[in-house]
């Protein structure tokens, strides 16, 4: 066996058996961001075969203080192809898929179908859902994980062997009810933890090595430093997963205007920003209204209620809150998919990114 994982292979239950099942698995990371950029060198370091990484996105320089796989020279670049990269600067054991797409209803089973194993590091909940779901059709297991803030959580997901990501949250939450990254803010160090405990349930699962985690989840507080883990059955009213749906629309996340929509009809709304000042600063669409979403139920009585309004953050989550807010008062109210980062991308390739 190879010295590079010698001291794994020393390790009391793993021998050469569990390094050989590594060399031999077939495992795909949804997102190279902020999770991934640790699942992803801790799993080729560990020496797992064929890795995929999924992800449409791109570096930006707000992301570096957490995602470690990605540098300064990269930003800019495609996210899944900068960890390649660095997947092949640290080893040649690992063969990597790049695949430069975002995770669909639409692509999910094919790709689900190339693998052992999935790991999801998704920063939102339609495709968490959809991934505990394309997983429970392909029959295979998915280890997920989340931070926000200080916090995070981790946990397995199987459906052939216990409960699942719906068992633990049957219902998502409110649209815009979590704080994001860019809204919240994020320890990295925080990302890190969560993503090497993902890093190790995957190893487990792939090695047979100690207990997964699943039916519990394990829930960290950076604040105190402290660890719980929380056990959890089947939904009884849970119903077996047979097809995938459309998960913008089950999170709450639809009545949304592409960029390319509200380019074409941009006068004919109310453009809403409910980001921070600081991101206004940084870029913003012309002619838009700058109202933080903290702020916003108390300024709606100053909005001109007869005509439509687009609401619009950085990535789409704040916006849709800001949206159901309005919608609920009266308002006439959409927002844009993607937020400002996708009118950058698609649109005015000009504008600042952050």
């Amino acid at each position: 066996m190879d010295a590079r994982y010698s001291r794994q292979v020393a390790l009391p239950g793993f021998g050469d058996a569990s390094q050989q099942r590594l060399r031999s698995a077939r495992v795909l990371v949804i997102g190279a961001g902020g999770l991934g950029s640790t699942v992803i060198p801790s799993l080729a370091g560990a020496g797992v075969g064929q890795l995929g990484i999924v992800d449409d996105d791109r570096v930006e320089l707000s992301n570096l203080h957490r995602q470690h796989i990605h540098g300064t020279a990269d930003v800019g670049s495609s996210k899944a192809r900068s960890a390649a990269e660095s997947v092949a600067a640290l080893t040649p054991d690992t063969e990597v898929t790049v695949i430069e797409e975002r995770l669909t209803a639409s692509n999910a089973l094919d790709l689900f179908a190339g693998y052992d194993l999935v790991v999801d590091g998704s920063d939102n909940f339609p495709t968490r859902y959809l991934a505990n779901d394309a997983a429970a059709i392909s029959g295979i297991p998915v280890v997920w994980g989340a931070v926000s803030q200080y916090g995070g959580q981790a946990g397995v997901a199987w459906a052939d062997r216990g409960p699942q990501y719906r068992d633990l949250f049957p219902v998502p939450p409110a649209a815009g009810s979590v704080l994001s990254c860019e809204a919240g803010g994020v320890l990295p160090t925080t990302v890190g933890v969560i993503g090497s405990l993902m890093a190790t349930e995957a190893i487990k699962i792939i090695t047979g090595v100690g207990t997964p985690l699943i039916g519990r989840v394990t829930i960290f507080d950076a604040l105190t430093g402290a660890f719980r883990s929380l056990e959890y059955g089947r939904d009884p009213q849970g119903e077996p997963i047979s097809q995938l749906i459309d998960y913008e629309t089950f999170c709450g996340l639809a009545q949304a205007v592409t960029p390319t929509e509200l380019a074409a009809r941009a006068d004919d709304f109310i453009l809403l920003d409910v980001r921070e000042p600081w991101e206004a600063e940084i870029a913003s669409l012309p002619g838009g209204v700058l109202i933080p979403l903290a702020s916003l139920e108390d300024a709606i009585a100053g909005l001109d209620a007869t005509k439509p309004v687009v609401v619009y953050c950085h990535h789409g989550i704040r916006s849709a809150a800001a949206r159901d807010l309005l919608t609920t008062r009266g308002f006439e109210a959409t927002h844009l998919d993607g937020g400002i980062d996708a009118w950058s991308r698609q649109i005015d390739p000009g504008l600042a990114r952050y």
